[in-house]
């Protein structure tokens, strides 16, 4: 009888398993686009978003700091702006190769190339700037 008893509760266990696979299989379809799985983003656009907000954050803490130093800054902060060039360039490169990444969600990418161009952009309108 006890036998009996625990055979059915591991029955009914594993219906109940199974009916909890079937409705996350259910949900999985579902949220993707036609029974597919939803993408993932691409790792090299999201390494160029993290780079891009690096950037622009050592870029606002170069121009506070010259800011409050009245624009006399000194050589560290020069060569502080050559790395964030660097720094947008590589993003840069980052995002374009994220594009090459097959089955993904691009969004990442085309956001940090955006970002990357433009803080670059800002960056020669100050080394510019600087120059006249």
């Amino acid at each position: 009888m006890i036998i009996k008893r625990r055979q059915k509760d591991k029955d009914e266990d594993r219906s109940k398993d199974m009916q909890k696979e079937r409705e996350k299989r259910r949900r999985k379809m579902i949220s993707g686009k036609y029974g597919q799985a939803p993408l993932k983003h691409a790792k090299k656009g999201i390494n160029s978003c993290c780079y891009a907000g690096s950037v622009f954050l050592i870029l606002m803490v170069m121009l506070v700091f010259s800011y409050v130093s009245e624009g006399s800054v000194g050589v560290i902060a020069g060569f502080a702006g050559l790395a964030v060039g660097v720094l947008a360039w590589l993003g840069l490169m980052s995002g374009i190769r994220g594009f090459r990444e097959r089955e993904k969600n691009y969004i990442t990418c085309k956001v940090g190339v955006v970002c990357n161009v433009l803080l670059l952009l800002g960056l020669m309108s100050i080394f510019f700037r600087g120059l006249f």
